[in-house]
């Protein structure tokens, strides 16, 4: 269908799109926003600089690790050493405070819409800003949700909540977990690199050794939660085309287009009441097909949603 890209911000400035993108957004009946990891970078979780030596500088040493996306596939040499990543990893990513209030800024541009949010992102941050649970599709997983690593059986389509044995590895680690999750290295203290034996989790109903619940191959589990929220948003697609919407793209990169991107612009097309917003620091395009329905702004998604809050 989409046969060449085309990009606006050569023929639009920043403050026309905005006001665009405001318009349409204060036009809409409906909005559906798809969410990237750009967006939960540009809420500070950043996964090099100060947060990735602030709580991974001994694995940086001893291992050579840059950041903790490339340590995320450390062939690490015991499951100890692997949990002790993975659990400062986890929380890190998903029970620690939200560095700033970028979905916070977000939540209220279509909170007193009929939105939907699809996601890549498996941080939780928008349920943790207030975006209604029964309107997010987390399609990649949850870092607050452990799998089995052979999900058969009675496991096979089961997830298990991570945060108390998560808890448990980084106090045995010896961190300190504040009152509203902040992990704090206390002062002179060791930290150590590796989690008690009897501390590595094996799945409750099949025994297997347990993982993220990230999609990473073909054995990542689709819960029940998960199938839940796939039809809730099939749904919402159906009761809603045909509507004056938004689809909002916020720091969809090209790693997974096809889940957001690419169907974004199909619907785009096929929705002739429909307006495709991409907000992307250097990718903001679109196919010349829907490009005039479409608002492109290659800038900084945290500074588009403030400015459009303002």
């Amino acid at each position: 269908m989409f046969r060449r890209f085309f990009s606006e911000t050569t023929m639009e400035s920043y403050t026309d799109s905005l006001k665009r993108l405001r318009d349409a957004l204060s036009e809409a009946d409906t909005v559906i926003i798809g969410a990237g990891s750009g967006l939960s970078i540009a809420a500070g979780y950043t996964y090099s600089g100060e947060r990735f030596g602030r709580y991974f500088s001994d694995f940086a040493k001893k291992y050579h690790i840059k950041d903790m996306y490339s340590g995320g596939f450390y062939p690490f040499p015991d499951m100890e050493t692997y949990w002790a990543w993975w659990s400062r990893h986890i929380w890190t990513n998903r029970y620690v405070p939200i560095p700033n209030d970028t979905y916070d800024r977000l939540y209220g541009l279509v909170k007193d819409k009929d939105y939907f949010v699809l996601t890549t992102n498996v941080d939780h941050c928008f349920q943790r800003s207030g975006f209604d649970k029964k309107r997010l599709f987390y399609t990649q997983g949850d870092y607050g949700l452990l799998q089995s690593s052979n999900p058969h059986g009675a496991s096979a389509h089961k997830t298990y909540d991570n945060e108390e044995i998560c808890r448990k590895m980084l106090l045995a680690q010896g961190f300190e977990i504040g009152e509203n999750n902040e992990l704090i290295i206390p002062e002179g203290a060791d930290i150590k690199m590796r989690i008690p034996t009897e501390l590595v989790p094996y799945c409750p109903d099949d025994g297997e050794l347990m993982i993220t619940n990230l999609r990473v191959d073909d054995t990542f589990v689709e819960d029940e939660g998960w199938h839940r929220a796939a039809e809730r948003y099939s749904e919402f697609l159906r009761r809603h085309e045909g509507t004056k919407t938004v689809f909002l793209e916020t720091a969809v990169g090209f790693n997974t287009p096809g889940i957001v991107k690419y169907s974004f612009w199909k619907m785009t097309g096929q929705w002739p009441d429909a307006t495709y917003a991409c907000l992307n620091m250097g990718e903001a395009v679109a196919p010349q097909e829907i490009v005039s329905r479409s608002i492109l702004i290659d800038e900084d998604i945290a500074r588009c949603v403030d400015d459009l809050s303002r």
